[in-house]
């Protein structure tokens, strides 16, 4: 948690309203090697998880107890069977998609509420002490006692774990998004948009909010590593997809009574889960550097 913070605070120094950003921001992103390198694994894995329905060689429900539990490079499946017989590279697709959207339904959804709540808390000090001891509260509570807690109430799928994760997010956002958006409440272009007159409303879309896009976009890139790794332990304990969905946590969670007959079961969605934390947290530290005016040469 505290690195997500540190890691959104160093890109929230505000600039000018009309300072260029997109082509210099992306020319930096992709001048590094590594950041090139998670840039092009994550639109790889954004386009096998889009194209999953025509790059799957079959049906990822489709059972063949024949080759139940094949080594990967036999009977004609690269990466093997699980132990219904399904083909691995089709449920890697489809699980890829799933964790996928798992993981940016729950992003947006608590980063929305929790942007809202930031600018709200920033914007009118009056509710800024409520606001901010109901997210001290929401952050008491890991996300896999949300998720329970969720699973007992609404049961157990991959909606619960959305919530979950969402609720997760809210308090987190709200302090990134407040602090960015307090340091841009001081700058003079505010001062003046205010004396010509400028609503509440008006003054957050047209100037706070633009200028603190940088943090945010920092954050929900971490964020968006760690919520696929959370919503992966969720389903792995049964609270997220239940079978025969295919989704990366219980795939694993599927293969782990296989370990020692079929590991490629429970290895492969696990060094896939590894693969995409691994690319965001990449990605969301190159794009705090390429957003930190600090670093602009």
């Amino acid at each position: 948690m505290a690195s997500l913070n540190s890691a959104a605070a160093a890109a929230a120094t505000p600039v000018a309203p009309s300072a260029p950003r997109r082509p210099g921001t992306l020319r930096r992103l992709l001048r590094e090697p590594v950041a090139a390198f998670a840039f092009a694994v994550a639109v790889l894995l954004v386009l096998a998880a889009v194209l999953a329905p025509w790059l799957a060689p079959t049906d990822p429900y489709d059972n063949n107890l024949s080759s139940a539990m094949a080594v990967p490079g036999t009977e004609g499946l690269p990466l093997g069977a699980d132990s219904q017989g399904r083909d691995m590279v089709t449920r890697m697709l489809f699980g890829l998609r799933v964790t996928l959207v798992m993981g940016l339904a729950s992003v947006l959804l608590g980063g929305t509420v929790g942007a809202a709540i930031g600018f709200i808390a920033a914007f009118y000090r009056r509710v800024d002490g409520l606001l901010m001891r109901l997210m001290d509260v929401l952050l008491s509570f890991p996300a896999i006692l949300f998720g329970l807690a969720i699973a007992a109430i609404f049961g157990p799928g991959i909606p619960a774990v959305v919530l979950a994760l969402s609720v997760a997010t809210v308090p987190l956002m709200a302090r990134i998004v407040r602090g960015a958006a307090l340091v841009v409440m001081r700058m003079d272009y505010i001062e003046a948009a205010r004396a010509t007159g400028m609503g509440d409303a008006r003054l957050i879309f047209r100037h706070v909010a633009p200028n603190c896009l940088s943090p945010i976009f920092v954050f929900a890139t971490l964020r968006f590593g760690q919520v696929i790794l959370l919503g992966s332990a969720l389903s792995f304990l049964g609270l997220g997809a239940q079978p025969p969905v295919p989704e990366l946590g219980a795939m694993a969670a599927d293969g782990r009574n296989f370990l020692f007959f079929a590991p490629h079961i429970a290895v492969l969605p696990c060094v896939a889960i590894f693969v995409v934390v691994l690319t965001f947290n990449l990605l969301g530290d190159a794009l705090r550097d390429a957003l930190d005016p600090r670093l602009r040469i």
